[in-house]
């Protein structure tokens, strides 16, 4: 193993540990020990008991291995933070602050960073008034301030660079929403994959537009929105679908931080169709777990679009646990008034379903008839119409009669268009 690979502990109120692991993990550390504390409400000053904190100290100071973190399976008030700091000697990071860290490194673009950035400000702010109030009261700040420097004055920068990214994320929401009102005066639809963090939507997303969007196995590992064109293989079904992949949600998330990422789950929001992505390999219990944390979130957004459920990953489990499963989800309720589609995107299993189910729920779709001349301008006229409709239907005899079905904002301008090359709407 290389002697770089940072080392941490986790510090837990219960045995939950395989999520604040798995987010350890994807930040590049390497759990060397768990403290586990059965407590059911923490520790007022240190989250855990005095007795279990010496015993921390005591491993710290006997371990040869060097620790660089302390991991918090929750979520700390400042007083806490402070006092675990100082008594340990190293860095501790509770669940959230482990979460800003990943999202810092995996933000690529200016809109991810923003928004990143904003998050922690906003997370920072009751920590760096636990510091004042400790700086007046004549004790150390603490390790997160780096040292005793005027911690007054960075709040007050927090203050205003809080304000001055708030009003560039304005920007670039407003900017989006002229490119949303765009392309549905185009007649494009919007679908947006939502889901679990590490469900496999950027997978889905590479599979239905044919592109390459990254994908890691880590959670979190797509922070900004991606947009991409269905490619159907059928193109009787072609219909211009804008397809966006999203941050991945995860329990618990305070409101700040999804406040943080507004404009980026306003894609979500705003959808015609939601594709909820869920990992359906998993225990039936957590899978019940995730979709009820996705589902409460999509509702908290507003989302009141319809929803499919994709339980993906099914080539790893066989089918009668895959009944077995969709019949649990039934009964606790969960999957009620939505669609359920099982889906391997791995071994691209009833994808086609899928596509299909999200054609059959888009919303104002109308059907309309063209008669047109056997003229070689028709013919333009109909490859307009397989990459802006559906084509239902095609005859050939004195005159060519097409039949499709078309977002309704459209109907017009094909109208229009079909006149352009001399046919008529019958």
């Amino acid at each position: 193993m290389s002697t770089n690979q940072k080392k941490a502990i986790i510090i837990s109120l219960d045995e939950t540990i395989t999520e604040i692991t798995q987010l350890a993990e994807t930040l590049g550390y390497t759990i060397e020990k768990t403290f586990i504390q059965h407590r059911t409400t923490p520790d007022v000053n240190y989250y855990i008991g005095s007795g279990k904190v010496d015993e921390i100290t005591d491993y710290l100071k006997d371990t040869q291995d060097k620790i660089d973190l302390a991991i918090i399976n929750g979520e700390l008030k400042p007083s806490q933070w402070f006092i675990l700091e100082k008594k340990l000697g190293i860095n501790v990071y509770d669940r959230i602050r482990l979460i800003l860290a990943i999202f810092e490194e995996h933000a690529e673009r200016r809109e991810a960073l923003l928004q990143v950035k904003l998050a922690q400000l906003q997370y920072e702010r009751p920590y760096v008034r636990e510091l004042i109030h400790r700086a007046k009261a004549g004790e150390h700040p603490g390790l997160m301030a780096g040292g005793e420097y005027q911690v007054d004055d960075y709040y007050e920068m927090i203050k205003r660079q809080s304000k001055k990214i708030r009003e560039d994320l304005q920007k670039i929401r407003e900017n989006r929403e002229l490119q949303r009102q765009t392309r549905s005066q185009s007649g494009f639809y919007s679908i947006s994959l939502a889901g679990y963090t590490n469900a496999g939507k950027s997978s889905l997303m590479n599979l239905l537009s044919g592109e390459k969007v990254k994908v890691e196995e880590q959670l979190f590992s797509t922070l900004s929105t991606t947009t991409r064109t269905i490619n159907s293989k059928n193109k009787q079904q072609h219909i211009p679908i804008l397809l966006t992949d999203t941050v991945g949600f995860i329990e618990n998330l305070p409101a700040f931080i999804i406040d943080a990422f507004h404009s980026t789950l306003e894609e979500i929001e705003l959808a015609d169709v939601v594709v909820l992505v869920v990992d359906g390999s998993e225990a039936r219990e957590t899978v019940e777990k995730k979709l009820r944390v996705s589902i409460n979130e999509l509702r908290n957004i507003g989302v009141g679009a319809p929803i499919i459920i994709a339980l993906n990953k099914i080539d790893i489990i066989d089918k009668t646990t895959l009944n077995s499963l969709q019949e649990y989800l039934e009964d606790t309720g969960i999957i009620e008034d939505h669609t359920v589609v099982p889906i391997s995107v791995k071994e691209q299993k009833y994808i086609e379903e899928l596509l299909q189910t999200i054609y059959d729920l888009l919303p104002n779709m109308v059907k309309i008839t063209f008669q047109l001349p056997l003229e070689e301008q028709s013919q333009r006229f109909i490859s307009q119409l397989y990459d802006k409709t559906k084509v239902l239907h095609i005859t050939y005899g004195t005159h060519i009669i097409v039949e499709v079905e078309c977002n309704e904002k459209i109907k017009e301008k094909l109208i229009a268009a079909a006149h352009d090359v001399n046919g008529t709407v019958p």
